[in-house]
């Protein structure tokens, strides 16, 4: 039985995150669910934007699901706060076409690994006379680390291209640092049985911006530092139909914390009319995790059908489906597989 912690959080994410658990009910595979507090509401109703409890909680379960939640301004981030106190240093964001979304490509399936622990999210700011600055920390350490990830998946993936996006042309100590970090891990790689096939190379940012407009093929996975991962891992969603339909992982060395890449979207909140693919994907990616790839092939299977009918989506896809319809449909596919 695994343990998992549920923070549905603000807006859309209780009604995405109801939309996982539905599906979850299908698997022949046993949960333990725990429901945890952070956003928003949790701010008005406790003064804090993630309790004590809630943190304890996830350091404690098997992996943890993440619906979504609104910003409090002046207030620290609930999401940035779980992924330091469990030390998830790494972000795994799967840009992928799927039928019947509206993609750029229809053929699009890379991965974007951002560094999750420090660079501009570390946090550190503070007020001038002319306003305010902040401090961009990176280390060998979290360098290092987060190319190993990268380098692990590119294998998973076969003969890939592993490309290092920086910009240490004009940040040459910060983002020097990271490229060579960078290139010291794929020396060490490139005498490894398995790894020798993996292609390296390196491009600055803004051309990688705009190579994933241009050409988008040439990318199959790309390891960057913390904002410009998060950057470009939202310009992706924009080739592959939007933020509805790209999941996340944040993953350390104990924990793993699995949300999609949109926010909380208070518009629409309430409606039932939220796109449940991405928070549903993030359940395949937490399956993954867990060592369950059997069950996490099925399900994203039953999402791929299920988006090729065309039947049962939300109106963000082009549909009339409620949230919870798309749902059922993917938990009625996955028992069919």
């Amino acid at each position: 039985m695994y343990k998992i912690t549920v923070i549905p959080g603000d807006g859309i994410g209780p009604e995405v995150i109801q939309a996982a658990l539905h599906v979850l009910d299908a698997l022949p595979i046993e949960f333990d669910f725990q429901e945890a507090r952070a956003g928003n509401s949790c701010f008005e109703d406790t003064g804090t934007t993630i309790p004590d409890e809630t943190i304890k909680m996830a350091k404690n379960s098997d992996a943890t699901l993440f619906g979504a939640v609104t910003t409090v301004p002046g207030q620290k981030s609930a999401i940035i706060t779980l992924r330091k106190e469990l030390d998830l240093y790494a972000n795994l964001r799967p840009v992928k076409s799927y039928p019947g979304a509206k993609s750029v490509y229809n053929d699009l399936d890379l991965l974007i690994v951002r560094e999750n622990s420090e660079g501009l999210y570390s946090g550190i700011e503070e007020y001038t006379l002319e306003g305010a600055t902040a401090l961009r920390v990176i280390t060998r350490k979290a360098s290092e680390k987060i190319t190993k990830i990268a380098f692990q998946e590119a294998y998973k993936r076969g003969n890939s291209r592993l490309t290092a996006v920086h910009k240490a042309n004009v940040l040459k100590k910060t983002d020097g640092i990271f490229r060579e970090s960078f290139w010291d891990v794929a020396n060490e790689y490139s005498r490894l049985d398995g790894y020798r096939n993996i292609e390296v190379d390196e491009v600055y940012v803004d051309a990688a911006a705009m190579f994933l407009i241009t050409k988008p093929h040439r990318f199959q996975v790309i390891v960057t530092t913390n904002l410009f991962g998060d950057i470009l891992s939202d310009e992706g969603a924009g080739l592959v139909g939007g933020l509805g339909m790209v999941p996340s992982a944040n993953i350390g060395d104990h924990n793993g914390l699995f949300e999609p890449v949109h926010g909380s979207a208070p518009d629409i909140a309430g409606k039932n009319m939220a796109n449940p693919t991405a928070m549903i994907l993030s359940v395949v990616l937490m399956l993954q995790f867990l060592g369950e790839n059997h069950e996490a092939s099925k399900l994203e299977k039953a999402v791929l059908n299920v988006l090729r009918e065309g039947t049962s989506i939300t109106p963000d896809l082009g549909g009339t489906s409620t949230t919870m319809d798309m749902a059922q449909a993917v938990k009625d596919n996955y028992q069919k597989i």
